[in-house]
């Protein structure tokens, strides 16, 4: 994480916790010009609440003015496919579809999809096709949960 993202991690937390949501993920793109706080709740977000959220941290952040510049706020929610990047947000994946590119081959593969079984500070384990993977944080070059679609009847088909 960058110092930056570091820095409104630390202003921006306490105040999403006391709104009651939890802070996800902090990430400073685009050479500073796009910040992107990710926030989470028990229950979805509504977008009334996101605009609240949003202009709440604006002012926090407009107050630290950690920016040289001009920079685009977006403040979101995880959605269905989420990066993983921290092990809390592995740990919160426990069970999840996943799919991990490795920065070195593990298992003769750079892409490892399958079922995030375990995580702990150092590492992740994945089963893909029954084979337990275990990869270490330092080796994982990007990773995201997979939404996979249940297939069920068609419509207008009887049973």
């Amino acid at each position: 994480m960058t110092d930056v993202a570091e820095k409104i991690w630390g202003l921006v937390g306490p105040y999403v916790a006391a709104e009651g949501i939890e802070l996800d993920d902090v990430e400073v793109l685009g050479g500073g010009k796009l910040l992107r706080v990710v926030v989470e709740g028990d229950e979805p977000i509504e977008l009334d609440r996101i605009a609240d959220i949003s202009r709440g941290i604006a002012r926090l952040i407009e107050s630290e003015d950690p920016f040289p510049g001009a920079y685009t706020l977006e403040v979101t929610s995880p959605g269905l496919e989420r990066k993983l990047r921290r092990p809390a947000q592995f740990r919160k994946a426990i069970g999840s579809d996943v799919h991990v590119k490795t920065i070195m081959k593990i298992a003769d593969e750079k892409h490892h999809r399958g079922r995030l079984i375990a995580v702990d500070d150092d590492a992740i384990v994945v089963s893909v096709d029954g084979d337990e993977r275990r990869i270490e944080m330092t080796d994982v070059a990007s990773a995201r949960t997979v939404f996979v679609w249940e297939k069920g009847a068609k419509p207008g088909k009887k049973g």
